[in-house]
């Protein structure tokens, strides 16, 4: 109950504004229709009661009724809501493009495997949890390159990040800022939004490199991946505005980056993951009945010279 009372209002509380204005116009109409209006100007109460040989008690119920009626309508008509309900847009899974650090530091045989081997199996695992998701993947170095657009294909992914080394790569070095242009420019034209995901042993990219480059995209939610422990990737997260994932010898870290990408990727297309479920339709089965029971038989008296 304290949930309902702390999670309860309008979705459209404009609306309401419509209760005073629709109270006005009821009283207005209820005094300028009263059937004893003359009447109770020119003749005291009581003789006027012991004249009246109908009781107009009905009258007054009725357009009680009728009051109550377009109140239940405007606050039905207002979305009255205190729960939550899964954004439709979440039925459709945007892509999650991978961008794989491919330069010389990947090689490193200490600690083994290398970083490289590591992300490719990590790849390979992430393409098993997102099993008919979009995944597309770029391998970066000193310049950036498109591997495979986002597919659902998700085997596909792991095969050719398993033929991805730094001895195919045509520059050296670590142009983070050039993957994540190049992934804006696959994103934007799939208009699906979409999340990134880095992974890399260290980010020796230039801040302001990195910002610039997030200037001139769509700034899609990025995530870090970190093969290891290095300050620099908790660094260029920062200018970037990603989160990190610390490597973990289970997919605890893949499970945690998927959930996340999910989300994400929802809000980047509609705005919000989930959204409030309105409860203004419970009100119109009682709004139907007051309608039905305000309806009456007409009572006939018979004349008075009638046999």
């Amino acid at each position: 109950m304290m949930e309902f009372w702390t999670h309860f209002h309008f979705l459209r509380p404009g609306w309401l504004l419509l209760i005073p204005l629709a109270a006005g116009l009821w009283w207005l109409w209820y005094r300028n229709t009263e059937p004893l209006r003359g009447w109770r100007e020119q003749v005291a109460p009581e003789l006027l009661q012991a004249l009246i040989v109908r009781n107009l008690n009905h009258r007054d119920q009725a357009t009680f009724w009728l009051l109550a009626g377009w109140m239940i309508a405007i606050i039905a008509s207002s979305g009255p809501t205190w729960k939550q309900e899964p954004n439709p847009f979440a039925a459709d899974a945007a892509p999650l493009m991978v961008l794989l650090k491919a330069d010389k530091s990947m090689n490193q045989p200490d600690p083994q495997p290398s970083a490289l081997e590591r992300a490719r199996l990590k790849i390979a695992d992430l393409v098993k949890i997102r099993k008919g998701q979009p995944i597309g993947l770029i391998a970066y170095a000193g310049s950036a390159h498109l591997v495979l657009p986002p597919t659902r294909d998700t085997s596909v992914v792991a095969e050719m990040a398993s033929q991805i080394s730094s001895e195919i790569m045509p520059e050296p070095g670590d142009r983070l800022d050039l993957a994540i242009e190049k992934a804006d420019q696959i994103l934007s034209g799939q208009n699906s939004g979409g999340t990134l995901l880095v992974i890399a042993d260290s980010v020796i990219a230039d801040s302001a490199a990195l910002k610039n480059a997030q200037k001139k995209t769509a700034a899609y939610p990025i995530q870090f991946l970190s093969l290891r422990d290095d300050a620099t990737v908790q660094q260029a997260a920062e200018s970037l505005q990603a989160t990190v994932v610390k490597l973990t010898p289970d997919d605890e870290d893949l499970e945690h980056i998927s959930k996340t990408a999910e989300r994400k990727s929802v809000i980047s297309v509609s705005g919000k993951d989930q959204r409030w479920e309105e409860a203004g339709y419970w009100l119109v089965p009682l709004l139907a009945m007051m309608v039905a029971f305000s309806f009456r038989r007409e009572e006939r008296t018979s004349g008075r010279g009638e046999t």
